[in-house]
């Protein structure tokens, strides 16, 4: 029997500007070219990096780059380290530069600190691509931290500059500020981070407690898409993440259920449309 769920996709869900304008790019040279190579993945979902490659993306990692002579390759939205940019110089090769704006510039303002012989905490994930090209800035000498607990077996200069991944919570960020001066520490902090993200995060629980059932769709390897995950789920606890159509769970469902489809600033429109047809399909 037909579920006739009642489904809505989040409009303010999707693709950042940042990652359409990588994404814009990578299409253009690819219709010219036939193939491009990209320095990891374009975006942190399977599903579109699959349906780029089927146009000809070609994903490389570092040490490809160092081997990877007189060709174009793409700079992903995370931006990336100077070293990258010495590399492509001595290879020839030429960059199709997308890192995204609001990430240039915190990567501008930590060098500035460092020239500045400011000792740097970073407030990010560790590994991630936009953390690492940050760390880069500062010849690899910033702390970077996930969460406070990390910092205490370090010993931390009396005074330092604190700047943040550009996808974390704003909240969070100034917890973190106020916490570390309440230890007596003298900090200077340096707030970067991307409004077009963190205002998602403060509409999303409003967009969650509408729906009797949330379907967060994102990639298993978005850090932001953890974090909007978490939001969903602490407002509406009926929230269900899901990479693809194929993982949604049929029983989930009650007949005539309003549904809220939402995702990452990775998640692409057409995967969350594709999930709202197979609801309407249950």
């Amino acid at each position: 029997m037909a579920k006739d769920l009642q489904v809505t996709i989040d409009k303010d869900s999707g693709f950042c500007f940042g990652v359409v304008y990588a994404i814009d790019m990578a299409e253009e040279i690819l219709e010219e070219d036939g193939y491009l190579y990209c320095l990891g993945d374009i975006v942190h979902n399977d599903e579109e990096v699959a349906r780029l490659k089927a146009k000809g993306l070609r994903i490389i990692g570092h040490g490809d780059l160092a081997n990877l002579k007189n060709e174009k390759v793409l700079i992903r939205a995370h931006g990336e380290a100077p070293e990258t940019y010495r590399t492509a110089l001595n290879n020839n090769i030429s960059l199709i530069d997308a890192s995204c704006p609001v990430v240039l510039k915190l990567q501008n303002r930590i060098k500035t600190s460092h020239d500045g012989r400011e000792k740097i905490l970073i407030f990010g994930k560790h590994g991630h691509a936009e953390v690492i090209g940050l760390q880069g800035q500062t010849n690899n000498e910033a702390i970077v931290f996930q969460d406070l607990e990390e910092l205490d077996n370090i010993e931390l200069p009396s005074s330092f500059t604190l700047y943040s991944q550009t996808t974390k919570s704003v909240d969070k960020f100034y917890a973190i500020k106020a916490e570390l001066q309440n230890r007596g520490y003298e900090v200077k902090a340096n707030d970067t981070i991307c409004r077009q993200v963190s205002n998602r995060y403060e509409d999303l629980g409003g967009f969650a407690r509408r729906y009797n059932k949330i379907i967060f769709v994102s990639g298993k390897k978005s850090s932001n898409g953890k974090v909007l995950y978490d939001v969903c789920k602490q407002a509406n606890p009926q929230s269900y993440f899901i990479s693809d159509p194929a993982e949604l769970d049929e029983t989930l469902f009650e007949t005539n259920d309003t549904v809220g489809i939402c995702g990452a600033t990775s998640t692409p429109m057409w995967l969350m449309e594709d999930v709202k047809q197979a609801l309407e399909r249950l």
